[in-house]
């Protein structure tokens, strides 16, 4: 059994400190290896991994033990639930580790992935050009396997180059391209409507044709201004909920 090693963050200060820990180290709860220790460090170990005060730390952990992810034992320390990789709300809060974070922990299937020309509302996103790679994603729950949402994403044909298909099973689209890829991403457009299933989403997420979904469409841009990916993912509309978090200052 390997050790659980959480991912590194780079910290924004116009965010709370503790939220973006909780969510960072969510994100390695739901995507740890298979075989890695339940066993998280300690408190003082994960706050000097992070860079925050043992305080930040223990509010963050307290967010994730909130969510059934995490159990915390006197003298013995801090656990991984076993059955850690369920669904959980959608939560967007403007950061892009935040959206990696509600992306992973789940089990993704390829169902393709090919070379598509610019059409429709994909055109005022990507106006100089006139072919993208498009790849079709389903992701089922770690735990019942029950389908929770398939989506597309629309890549700058330059990029899929360097697209390896087994990370897309493993990872977000944002994650693949941020860390694997080196996009330097500035900011991500979310979206989020409730449609009806049409009959390819019924199919997929195995509901009923026209049952309520929730629609979501992220436009990420990189340092210069670029559309490099644009997501469209449907979500089981029994499964997912979002709140939006708004900073005022």
């Amino acid at each position: 059994m390997t050790a659980f090693a959480p991912d590194s963050l780079v910290l924004n200060r116009k965010l709370p400190l503790w939220y973006q820990v909780s969510q960072s180290l969510r994100a390695s709860i739901l995507g740890r290896a298979p075989d890695a220790s339940l066993r998280l460090p300690t408190e003082e170990q994960l706050a000097g991994h992070y860079g925050v005060s043992v305080l930040t730390m223990r509010q963050a952990l307290k967010e994730l033990e909130g969510e059934g992810l995490i159990s915390r034992h006197r003298r013995r320390g801090t656990f991984i639930e076993p059955g850690a990789r369920r669904g959980a709300p959608v939560r967007l809060l403007g950061s892009v580790d935040a959206i990696v974070a509600q992306q992973s922990g789940e089990r993704t299937t390829i169902l393709g992935h090919e070379r598509t020309a610019v059409s429709g509302e994909l055109l005022e996103h990507f106006p100089d050009t006139s072919e993208l790679v498009t790849y079709r994603r389903l992701r089922h729950d770690s735990v019942s396997g029950e389908p929770t949402n398939w989506a597309e994403n629309a890549v700058r044909t330059e990029l899929a180059e360097s697209i390896d298909l087994a990370d897309l099973e493993r990872f977000p689209m944002t994650k693949v391209l941020r860390d694997l890829v080196g996009v330097k991403i500035s900011r991500i457009t979310d979206t989020v409507e409730a449609r009806l299933a049409d009959p390819e989403t019924a199919a997929l997420l195995q509901v009923p044709l026209l049952s309520p979904i929730l629609y979501y469409t992220g436009v990420t841009y990189d340092d210069e201004g670029r559309v490099v990916d644009v997501a469209r993912i449907r979500y089981r509309g029994d499964r997912f909920s979002f709140t939006v978090t708004v900073d005022a200052h």
